[in-house]
């Protein structure tokens, strides 16, 4: 079984593979991120579904990477006999789904093997295989795959096997396809030329960019992970390509991520937008005014692809998860928790698309209209905190800052764009429930926020109160707290956990690791209370985490050095870019939690 950190990615926009290093996919659903996977050796073992394609010998590759900014990787064999590349990719989508892999000889002849395992519906299916025309293929229920290549297949313990040599100079496609099983056969890419485009496309989108600074390879990189994480049909950017990599290892914290979470709107647009990708950040802010649209007291902290609201959970109890990590789930049942903070997390990202001047209209109001009634009666509810605990609601501080920035934004809103809304009441709003945070939501004696009400545990979240602009970063309650979170959460390295899991505030067994978007946070946050060098250093340690092709998973394990949780994860990589950009002076000062210096300006 391969490590976390042992996976590069390969998407079009749809769906997203990941690679070993062993020349392996161990994961793949088709034909959208959230289908059922037809290669799941990531959460099982080979019997799951993997196509490897690697020197007869086998082991680990020597080198790999991406070729310049793409996602097209290439991987590379010094064997006995010889060096042999594997460019692996998949083409932006046609109408199939494409995944192609050509074989380069080097130096020297190099024996290869090639053993493809379809497992269809996450492992559970074996299809039935046979040949059409040149093409193999394999069909189970709704699922067909098309498999061409030139080089001679045979059947072999219920998988596909290929033994053959590779020459210096000479290059052997692969190209597997999709297609609904009741579809004709799709219409196969022809290798070289899809790989031609495929590199044109990925080099004339990251053209775009326009951040620079001392980390512009690091930026660069995720940007193109999370372009990869973004479903291209609706806009919507999924918060990782995988289901139930654990968050403590041999443990049950194991989550589905291939859908859209609200909350990382904000965060989300502030990246792209302070990149120069503007026709991402709209077609994120087009998807979520879509998928919240509706009856505000429905309003889910997440979403499917296409805004769709039933991601029912259960579990495949014929995986035994990611080194017995078990349940497997598919689905997320967390989202039908009440978490008061995705009210104030719309509210303010579509302030801030509002900001940066990305058109709106009428509907986007009326929308928001309807998110602050909701808001204005209900913000007093205890609630599961943006962290999904499956413990009893409480009455979680950030949740409440988050509340004061949804009615915050609706009072910018009117004062700074002209829009119409009872901004006296808003005002007055605003100011109860900034008065009622400050009076609950703070312990006076170790001069810090808390986790929750009457609580004196402590929340990485708290970070972002003045993110928001709910106090200015000079208060000294703002960097009591940072001092505060920084000492009781931190771990070896430095890296910042979510909160104490000994607390038994989620309701869940085990533990987890570092989580790595809390650790940008604070090296936000030590810039934003004066203490440069020592952010920037945390920064630099948080860069060393990422693997060799860029990929950053959920969180990391300082016990065991690894990475834990799902992976890529969009939290982490736009972290990353977003504290790129602060600690190199690129920031630009907007309101709303993009606003590293806004400040509230009320009297508590």
């Amino acid at each position: 079984m391969s490590l976390i950190e042992d996976y590069a990615l390969l998407g079009d926009l749809q769906t997203a593979a990941l690679v070993g290093c062993d020349g392996a996919i161990d994961w793949l659903s088709l034909p959208r991120f959230d289908s059922p996977a037809c290669f799941a050796a990531l959460l099982g073992d080979r019997e799951a579904g993997r196509w490897q394609i690697a020197p007869a010998e086998g082991g680990r590759a020597t080198r790999r990477g991406y070729r310049g900014d793409t996602l097209i990787l290439e991987t590379e064999w010094d064997t006995g006999e010889g060096t042999v590349r594997l460019i692996d990719f998949m083409p932006p989508r046609g109408t199939e789904p494409d995944i192609v892999r050509i074989v380069e000889g080097v130096a020297g002849t190099v024996p290869m093997h090639m053993d493809l395992r379809l497992r269809f519906d996450y492992g559970h299916v074996v299809p039935w295989v046979r040949r059409h025309d040149d093409d193999l293929v394999a069909v189970a229920g709704p699922d067909s795959t098309w498999l061409r290549t030139p080089v001679p297949l045979r059947g072999e313990d219920l998988a596909t096997v290929a033994d053959f040599d590779v020459e210096a100079g000479q290059r052997i496609p692969f190209v597997l396809g999709y297609a609904e099983s009741h579809h004709p056969k799709p219409r196969l890419v022809d290798a070289e030329q899809s790989l031609a485009a495929t590199e044109n496309f990925w080099t004339s989108w990251m053209a775009h960019c326009d951040y620079t600074g001392p980390w512009e390879a690091e930026v660069r990189r995720s940007l193109l992970l999370l372009k990869a994480l973004t479903y291209a049909p609706t806009g919507g950017i999924v918060a990782a390509a995988t289901t139930s990599l654990p968050e403590d290892l041999g443990g049950s914290r194991n989550w589905d991520y291939r859908y859209c979470w609200l909350r990382d709107a904000t965060f989300t647009l502030q990246a792209l937008l302070g990149t120069g990708y503007v026709a991402e950040a709209r077609q994120w802010r087009e998807w979520l005014v879509r998928a919240v649209a509706g009856d505000p007291a429905t309003l889910q902290i997440m979403y499917g692809l296409n805004g769709s609201r039933r991601l029912p959970e259960q579990d495949l109890t014929w995986l035994k998860g990611y080194e017995n990590s078990r349940p497997v789930r598919i689905g997320n049942a967390a989202a039908d928790q009440f978490q008061l903070d995705v009210w104030g997390e719309v509210l303010d990202g579509l302030h801030l698309a509002r900001d940066a001047g990305i058109p709106t209209d009428d509907t986007a109001w009326d929308v928001q209209l309807a998110l602050l009634d909701f808001l204005e009666g209900n913000w007093q509810q205890p609630d599961n905190s943006l962290w999904e605990v499956r413990g009893p609601r409480r009455q979680f501080v950030h949740s409440k800052v988050m509340a004061w920035a949804g009615v915050d934004r609706a009072v910018r809103s009117v004062e700074n764009h002209g829009l119409p809304g009872p901004v006296e009441r808003w005002r007055a709003l605003r100011d109860r429930i900034h008065a009622d945070v400050c009076t609950h939501g703070f312990d006076a004696q170790r001069n810090t926020f808390t986790q929750y009400y009457g609580s004196t545990s402590l929340d990485a979240s708290l970070l972002l109160l003045p993110r928001t602009g709910f106090l200015p970063w000079d208060d000294p309650r703002v960097v009591g707290t940072v001092d505060a979170v920084q000492q009781d959460l931190t771990v070896d390295g430095g890296f910042l956990l979510r909160y104490r899991t000994e607390h038994g505030v989620d309701g869940l067994p085990g533990d987890e690791g570092a989580f790595l978007a809390c650790t940008f946070w604070l090296a936000d946050a030590l810039f934003g209370i004066g203490r440069t060098a020592e952010a920037r250093d945390l920064f630099e340690r948080l860069l060393a985490l990422r693997n060799d092709v860029g990929m950053l998973s959920e969180e990391y394990d300082p016990a065991t050095a690894r990475h834990v949780g799902n992976t890529p994860q969009a939290f982490s990589l736009v972290g990353l870019i977003n504290t790129a950009r602060e600690l190199s002076g690129t920031h630009t000062e907007t309101s709303g939690a993009s606003g590293q210096r806004a400040v509230h300006d009320g009297t508590q």
